[in-house]
């Protein structure tokens, strides 16, 4: 019998891996920490630059990715991740404290796939992130 989609990623989620970008150490502990729960492995990256050098060194199965970064932030970061090898198809989630339409309008021309706003509704994210996976498998 062959398992539907929301069956294979209910189970065994630490098989993949979730880069989170993010310069608030509280906000990136959080979130760490309820992605964990829900059984993805994480990576953490504190700024663009550092999230580009992490997906350089292993690719993610998806980038939760804050907008508001130190050195780089995350609408060139994006457009930079999305020019590196093998990341054309990898989610992209912007995640935000900014939630107007031209904010999230902003993350999607800079190649994110979907965006989500602070503070995180993490059942909403856990959901965005079983269909974005889904998409890219």
């Amino acid at each position: 019998m062959q398992q539907k989609p929301s069956d294979q990623f209910s189970k065994g989620m630490k098989d993949y891996t979730i880069l989170l970008v993010e310069d608030t150490i509280d906000s990136r502990v959080m979130m760490r920490v309820m992605l964990e729960l829900r059984g993805y492995a994480v990576k953490e990256a504190v700024d663009g630059l550092a999230a580009i050098e992490e997906v350089k060194r292993q690719l993610p199965d998806a980038i939760i990715l804050d907008m508001s970064l130190p050195r780089l932030d995350g609408y060139h970061s994006a457009r930079l991740i999305r020019q590196l090898p093998g990341c054309k198809d990898v989610p992209i989630i912007a995640c935000t404290a900014y939630n107007r339409w031209e904010w999230r309008a902003k993350s999607i021309s800079a190649g994110c796939n979907a965006f989500v706003a602070k503070p995180v509704d993490f059942d909403q994210l856990d959901k965005l992130l079983i269909k974005l996976l889904a998409v890219s498998a």
